[in-house]
């Protein structure tokens, strides 16, 4: 079955998520939904909530009902790139180009088989322990639970906003100091597949800091108080600092004024947005003091650096 797509109207706006699913879906009880919302199949704008969360006019609630058997997630031998492991959950720095789960258009192949293969017993947590998301073609660091315990507790400081993460992007234009952007973002209904800032979507804050500026192009580091679909590439794009290498925020690989002609076409020709999630910091589950993962740069933004200094 094909994933399930209903947006949400002002009739069902500030309603709770599962009571409004049950109706929108009326071919499934409302105690199947609450499972799949549980499970994660059930997503609001790409993000896994909770069935008593509210939701609001032009949300998107996206069902996958195949994905109910998780086991049939088969396991793949896909290197893995195990930053940090305990008990309770590892941390993963995920490469560019790695989808995060089977779904829509994408079978197999993804960090979800991985986890499978390499982690067998996760297999029995929803979405085989994955509880947040990196885009396909963004790297970085990812927290996966490995029981259900820390599922729990890292869902609700994600709903609490009590996990920090920093990205950096490379970004056409030039930062001065350090700004928060502040704005609300929603589905594009001209293009379902891009978000875009509006005055009544869900809310979305960035602070956004200068790393280093390279003659027309920077390097940022953005935090994240929200994990809006999209975020940082959308707020960027809406603030006249595209990332290099976005194809839906950037489509017309913007280049700076006085690029070399030996950088233009490294600019042009970069394979996937220029965004990485380098940091991630919450509570430990036994103590409570906050602990924080940091990773560099993969070697293709590394490259890229290195070729901006060259301006």
């Amino acid at each position: 079955m094909t994933k399930l797509i209903q947006i949400i109207s002002i009739d069902f706006h500030n309603s709770r998520l599962d009571q409004a699913a049950t109706t929108l879906f009326a071919d499934y009880s409302r105690s199947q939904i609450q499972r799949w919302i549980e499970s994660g199949n059930l997503l609001v704008n790409g993000e896994i909530l909770r069935a008593k969360d509210k939701i609001h006019d032009g949300d998107e609630l996206a069902l996958e009902p195949t994905l109910e058997n998780r086991v049939s997630w088969e396991a793949e031998d896909i290197t893995l790139n195990v930053h940090h492991e305990e008990q309770d959950f590892l941390v993963i720095n995920k490469p560019p180009g790695l989808v995060m789960h089977p779904g829509a258009g994408c079978n197999n192949g993804t960090l979800a088989n991985a986890l499978a293969f390499h982690y067998p017993e996760l297999i029995k947590l929803p979405r085989c322990g994955i509880v947040h998301r990196l885009d396909k073609d963004t790297s970085g660091l990812l927290v996966i639970a490995k029981t259900e315990k820390f599922r729990s507790f890292f869902v609700d400081k994600l709903q609490t906003r009590e996990v920090y993460k920093q990205y950096e992007a490379l970004v056409v234009g030039q930062v001065i100091g350090s700004f928060s952007i502040d704005l609300a973002i929603e589905r594009d209904p001209r293009n379902r597949i891009k978000m875009r800032t509006t005055d009544f979507g869900r809310d979305a804050l960035s602070h956004v800091s200068l790393v280093k500026f390279y003659n027309g192009y920077s390097h940022v580091a953005v935090e994240i108080e929200t994990g809006r679909t999209h975020q940082i590439r959308v707020h960027l794009s809406h603030h006249k600092l595209p990332i290099i290498g976005d194809r839906l925020y950037n489509p017309r690989n913007l280049i700076a004024r006085d690029t070399s002609k030996e950088v233009m076409p490294l600019i042009q020709q970069f394979p996937r947005q220029a965004l990485h999630a380098s940091k991630i910091g919450f509570a430990s589950i036994d103590s409570g003091d906050q602990i924080e993962f940091q990773c560099s740069p993969p070697e293709d933004i590394r490259s890229l650096i290195s070729s901006l200094a060259t301006l």
